[in-house]
């Protein structure tokens, strides 16, 4: 066999074996890094701040093909705006009824991948029994290796929004409240071994 051939069988052999390698890696959403986050109007007059603390889920990610997938699922009775009273009427009948639909799921596809980072979600938001596109900007994208797992862990910023009234959650709509919801979700997830 020439030099020249047994260097491209060599080269396609790498190839082969490279791609073999290079496979979808699981991570676990970190419920203690990870807070959905969100903005809404309160009459035209201020904004309501506030964050979901519980959630779960995983990140599938390959950064070779430029693919990926995330699906997380909100305990929507974490909702927390730093005050008690607008946290029990948020769980309650008149808004999110967590006895009805206790969680919100988001499920999407990492997208539009530079350097072998995702800049953006597409995806799928199931609240209040509704499911409705909301896709997601990726603000900020970084993979480390964790100190103390010894594992990979990833994290980012997204951001995106919605209209709270396509989920049939419409109070104060007859009041003139805007029903632009705007997120920023913060998220960090951890390799699985």
């Amino acid at each position: 066999m020439k030099q020249s051939a047994l260097k491209t069988l060599w080269a396609a052999l790498a190839l082969v074996a490279g791609s073999a390698i290079a496979a979808p890696v699981t991570y676990t959403i970190d419920p203690t890094h990870t807070f959905p986050s969100f903005e809404a109007d309160h009459m035209g007059i201020s904004v309501w701040r506030g964050k979901m603390t519980k959630n779960y889920g995983t990140v599938v990610l390959d950064k070779t093909a430029a693919t990926g997938t995330v699906e997380i699922v909100i305990d929507l009775t974490s909702i927390d705006f730093g005050l008690t009273a607008m946290n029990a009427w948020a769980t309650g009948k008149d808004f999110f009824n967590v006895e009805k639909s206790p969680s919100a799921t988001y499920k999407g596809h990492l997208e539009k991948f530079v350097d072998g980072s995702p800049t953006q979600v597409i995806g799928m938001l199931t609240l209040n029994g509704r499911t409705q596109p909301v896709n997601l900007s990726i603000n900020l994208f970084k993979c480390v290796p964790h100190p103390m797992l010894k594992r990979e862990l990833c994290g980012a910023d997204a951001s995106g929004s919605f209209k709270r009234d396509a989920f049939g959650l419409t109070a104060g709509k007859e009041y003139g409240f805007n029903m632009d919801v705007a997120l920023r979700i913060q998220i960090e997830a951890v390799a699985a071994q």
